[in-house]
């Protein structure tokens, strides 16, 4: 009989019962809310249900405020602030941890949770929001559920899931100078497509994963979803203990002793067998940039635009024609030298604090190319000030970006009628997402790197840093 993965491990001690066919009732250990899931809070009232144990409950504001300096509860995003109310009124009655505007926790769910160690491996987490797989980068299994389950969550502690089948994905090589997460991921999405992981727990691994921080394996299984995972994750190590000790949230003392214990039996045994193997040889890749309207549209920095006609399918030809169509490019074109018009770094992808000290090594003693409109939103209220207290905001705002509070910020308020970009611009972007209008109307996202986004910004077309 062969060993168990790390999901099987996390999966079989969160089972509180199997009702066969592949489906159990898991135990949930921590379950988050933002505003768009305010309504759970007035359904479980209206229903005369109260939250089990509102200890392990958590909410925060991050989608439809706004991240301009000094903002308030006037957001706007049509009907923000009616949310915003309804989710501070529901934490204050039920007494579960909110972190609100103004205060020093508030940031982006998938950026505080690690933050703050609400969020821990071998835990099961659930918050309403797509990205949720980011926290499977400490270990965990976390993914995204929609309003009705988070209220059986919040009122019986337990959700009925079926059990994914598993993926591994090596990364193995020499990671080029330069290369980070991102790129990493993106290509892994180029290589398998944006359905190559649909029914999959991806389990990401190999030497270059090993070599990566914390901050950045968030990353790498933040966009397990554009490639529709069920989640994603790493498995916990010396790295991820050192990154949670102290935290808020983290165990203490002889609680921490005994967490440990259990996170060191955690990672797959060498005999566990996967539902499939994927082999990335990280020394022959290079910066990445998406051409298109979907994360599997990406190419590295040197190569060209694809020709539809050289698909497999015809749904793969009229999918990449409308890209292109969109995008207003050509096949054979160069991605690098595209001239652009704005530049964002920010999101649930790409916010955190290592992600700005590195865009910061880009811009310092620079300034962005005239005509560019370029914003940095850091993911929580703690990134800004620790990225404050090391001078990375007067970087930035030297270089002439514009920087901003905490939230989701343009990643995706410019779908919900929130801030946007000019209509029609060209935008390097470091989110997870080049959906068409997602960043304003006929607005053209390209994905990478916050150091690609950096220096795009600089030169005013789409290009990479020195180092890159």
């Amino acid at each position: 009989m062969g060993g168990e993965t790390l999901l099987d491990k996390i999966w079989r001690d969160h089972v509180i019962r199997d009702f066969g066919d592949n489906t159990y009732l898991l135990h949930v250990d921590r379950a988050f809310l933002h505003e768009l899931a305010a309504v759970a809070f007035e359904s479980l009232k209206n229903a005369r249900r109260p939250i089990l144990s509102p200890e392990l409950t958590f909410a925060t504001v991050d989608h439809l405020l706004d991240t301009t300096p000094g903002r308030g509860d006037d957001t706007i995003i049509p009907n923000g602030k009616d949310f915003i109310q309804k989710l501070r009124a529901g934490a204050r009655e039920t007494g579960i941890s909110f972190f609100d505007i103004d205060t020093a926790e508030q940031g982006i769910v998938h950026v505080i949770a690690p933050e703050q160690a609400v969020a821990l491996p071998g835990t099961v987490f659930v918050c309403c929001d797509s990205h949720t797989s980011t926290i499977g980068g400490l270990g965990a299994l976390a993914w995204g559920i929609g309003t009705t389950d988070i209220e059986h969550v919040m009122a019986t502690g337990g959700i009925v899931q079926t059990k994914p089948q598993t993926m591994r994905v090596n990364f193995t090589g020499a990671l080029p100078r330069g290369l980070t997460a991102k790129d990493l991921i993106l290509h892994l999405i180029g290589e398998i497509s944006a359905d190559g992981g649909n029914g999959y727990a991806i389990e990401y691994a190999g030497p270059v994963i090993e070599q990566l921080g914390v901050e950045e394996r968030l990353s790498i299984c933040n966009m397990s979803i554009e490639l529709s995972a069920r989640l994603g994750l790493i498995a916990p190590d010396d790295v991820t203990y050192e990154y949670l000790a102290g935290r808020p949230y983290a165990p203490k003392g002889a609680q921490w002793d005994m967490a440990l214990s259990y996170w060191r039996s955690l990672p797959s045994d060498p005999s566990a067998q996967y539902d499939r193997v994927i082999d990335i040889d990280c020394s022959v890749l290079t910066p990445q940039v998406t051409w298109g309207t979907s994360p599997e549209h990406v190419i590295g920095f040197h190569d060209h635009v694809p020709d539809p006609s050289q698909a497999e399918t015809k749904r793969e030809q009229a999918s990449m024609s409308r890209a292109l169509d969109y995008m207003e490019l050509k096949p054979g074109m160069r991605i690098a030298g595209l001239p652009i018009n704005a530049a964002f770094i920010g999101s649930c992808t790409n916010s955190r604090l290592s992600d700005l000290r590195a865009a910061a090594k880009v811009l310092e003693g620079r300034k962005i190319a005239e005509g560019v409109m370029a914003i940095c939103s850091p993911g929580s209220a703690q990134t800004k000030r620790l990225a404050e207290a090391e001078g990375i905001d007067r970087i930035f705002k030297d270089a002439g970006f514009e920087w901003r509070e905490s939230g989701c910020s343009l990643c995706m308020s410019g779908g919900a009628g929130g801030e946007r970009f000019p209509d029609h611009a060209r935008v390097v972007s470091s989110t997870n997402r080049n959906f068409e209008h997602r960043q304003g109307r006929n607005v053209k996202s390209h994905l990478a790197s916050p150091e690609t986004v950096a220096a795009s910004a600089v030169a005013g077309r789409i290009a990479i840093a020195e180092h890159q």
